[in-house]
């Protein structure tokens, strides 16, 4: 199973606490028989019915009581021995085991995180972000559980079962197929409840994941679910999936109360036949009580054995269904790699970088329409070139194109003339200040999100940075300044001054590419004027990517390139296009004047 793959790993601290376990059971499974003698030797001979012998023990000046109070006395203390043997011993084999647990709960979610964090944007939608949080949460807390439950039960069960039978056979093996009959009752419950828990089990872990998104989902759109009074629609949607999670735990859980009160049921009509044939042995004198005791003992210790195996094998499926969802998220290959041997490639060049499309086709799915078909151009170093379109024409698939979140379906995108596929992901995104179309801003102060693009920056630097990006004015104002905190996701500013932190991240790293993916449109055409005319000062040099829906704001780039339902229907200077690319046009009369855009380009 899964579950035993992973406590593979950890040889050493397996053997300890199987060592520690069977001197456990060396002590638990010896207390019966000191138990034993007790009753046959220190109780049932404690006195003595025969006259005739008790007289002949007096003349001899013997006097029983103070022996048997010494054989009573010294095999007490061995029982009480090995009892703290054994409560030290399972002490230290609870502690073995919850390391062991947490260790492999560490090493499974370190593991984990570095493969999602490894992934394209393709393989998290593959699995999704809610069933990615699960799977990193709940089923590696239930995985380290079950882990640390093997140790200590698991491995336990068969150590005391198969001594207990050993015990059982030495002490009277006449009824020897009593237990017999039980061990077979027992593993037949567990059988029946694996037949209809473990389909149940696989199942359930998919619910939780529904129940996850719908949560988050309804939690992300909350202000858009009140705004239109959706409020009912979305309770009964959360509700659907919380009751067929519910059903299907509460099946799991029907499963486990029917098998305790089974296993009881047997345990104690094995208690009863035990009594019943032992008595019968003891009254023919073929058997004496206290191994009538003993055997009870052990057959208790045998069933309670296989009781633990079956509460953990009802767990078990469950883990184990959980092991083979984190093994899929590990053996899933990203679809970006690094190559063996990649192309050098200097993120420190004062120059700005050479960005080449050539006939690149992509699509999102391989059986999905394309986001791009033959796109052709060039960003030359130190100029400015802008992406328009209408909304859904592959504007911010070329973005991701070039940070290589994905990887052309075909054609190749090139940086200095290397394909991207042929330098290593880090020295690529080095190059580049990304600013995304919908800004994020992580836990923190104002100084550490701006420090973020460029950990090594002094507040000379991000204060520049802020300057450009019109935001130190309102950073200044806020109570800490520089300092002020951030709440998770910058929920604690607006959007416009989210998205202007988010630029000044960008800007910070004076990299030799910015790729601005649609960010100027959350900022009003009074901030959007000011950002664009002090950008050109401190992008001296760099090559200058811009994804925009405003006409005003592409107006002086160098060249400007038109999308339309995924390829490329101009390429050229603002006046360039108003005289030869009809879609350009249209986009730019639909939101400016033929005055305003003649100022605008003259300009």
């Amino acid at each position: 199973m899964g579950v035993i793959r992973f406590l593979g790993q950890h040889k050493g601290a397996v053997a300890l606490v199987m060592l520690l376990l069977l001197l456990k059971a060396g002590c638990e499974l010896a207390i019966p028989v000191l138990t034993s003698q007790i009753v046959d030797v220190g109780i049932a001979q404690s006195g003595v019915e025969d006259l005739d012998v008790l007289a002949g023990y007096k003349a001899a000046g013997v006097d029983l009581f103070p022996i048997q109070m010494a054989y009573l006395l010294r095999i007490g203390g061995l029982m009480l021995l090995a009892a703290a043997g054994s409560m030290v011993l399972d002490v230290a084999a609870g502690f073995v085991s919850a390391r062991t647990g947490a260790k492999i709960g560490r090493d499974l979610r370190r593991r984990l995180f570095a493969r999602v964090v490894a992934f394209s944007d393709a393989e998290i939608n593959q699995f999704s972000a809610a069933s990615l949080i699960t799977r990193g949460t709940n089923d590696v807390t239930l995985i380290q559980n079950v882990c640390t439950m093997v140790m200590r039960m698991v491995l336990y069960a068969p150590i005391l079962a198969i001594g207990g039978v050993v015990m059982v056979m030495v002490t009277n093996p006449q009824l020897g197929w009593i237990v017999v009959l039980a061990v077979a009752m027992v593993f037949a419950v567990i059988a029946v409840l694996f037949r209809f828990t473990l389909p149940r089990f696989k199942i359930m872990q998919t619910l939780i994941d529904r129940v996850n998104l719908v949560a988050r989902e309804m939690l992300n759109g909350l202000s858009v679910v009140r705004a239109f009074n959706r409020e009912g629609f979305e309770e009964n949607r959360f509700d659907a999936a919380s009751r067929k999670l519910r059903d299907t735990q509460l099946f799991t859980n029907r499963a486990m109360a029917f098998m305790m009160p089974t296993m009881m049921l047997v345990m104690n009509l094995t208690s009863v036949a035990i009594v019943w044939f032992g008595a019968q042995g003891v009254a023919a004198g073929t058997m004496q009580t206290g191994d009538l005791i003993a055997f009870i003992t052990y057959a208790m210790v045998i069933i309670m054995g296989c009781l633990i195996m079956g509460m953990v094998s009802i767990m078990l499926p469950r883990a184990d269904v959980a092991a083979q969802r984190l093994s899929e998220v590990l053996a899933t290959e990203p679809t970006v790699r690094d190559p063996e041997a990649p192309t050098r490639v200097r993120s420190d060049a004062a120059a700005g970088v050479r960005i080449t499309f050539d006939d690149v086709s992509f699509r999102y799915t391989d059986d999905g329409d394309p986001a791009l078909s033959h796109v052709s151009f060039t960003a030359e170093p130190g100029t400015t070139l802008a992406i328009v379109g209408p909304t859904g024409s592959g504007k911010s698939t070329i973005v991701k194109l070039i940070e290589r979140f994905y990887d052309p379906t075909e054609g190749s995108v090139t940086l200095d003339g290397a394909d991207l596929r042929a330098l290593s992901q880090a020295d690529l995104r080095a190059c580049f200040g990304y600013v995304p179309q919908k800004a994020f801003l992580f836990e923190g102060t104002v100084e550490s999100n701006i420090a973020y693009g460029d950990e090594s920056a002094d507040e000379a630097a991000i204060r520049g940075a802020l300057e450009v990006a019109c935001a130190l004015d309102f950073v200044e104002a806020r109570e800490g300044g520089l300092s002020a905190p951030i709440a998770q996701g910058g929920d604690n500013v607006s959007g416009g001054q989210r998205q202007r932190l988010s630029m000044a991240r960008a800007l910070v790293r004076r990299p030799r590419a910015y790729l601005f993916d649609d960010c100027f449109s959350a900022l009003d055409y009074a901030t959007d004027a000011r950002v664009r005319a002090a950008l050109p000062a401190w992008a001296a040099g760099s090559t200058v990517i811009l994804v925009a829906q405003r006409i005003s704001t592409v107006l002086a780039a160098d060249r400007i390139v038109v999308l339309d339902e995924g390829r490329v229907a101009g390429v050229g200077t603002h006046a360039e296009l108003m005289e030869s690319c009809p879609e350009y046009r249209e986009i730019a009369l639909s939101q400016l004047s033929e005055e305003e855009l003649a100022e605008g380009g003259a300009r």
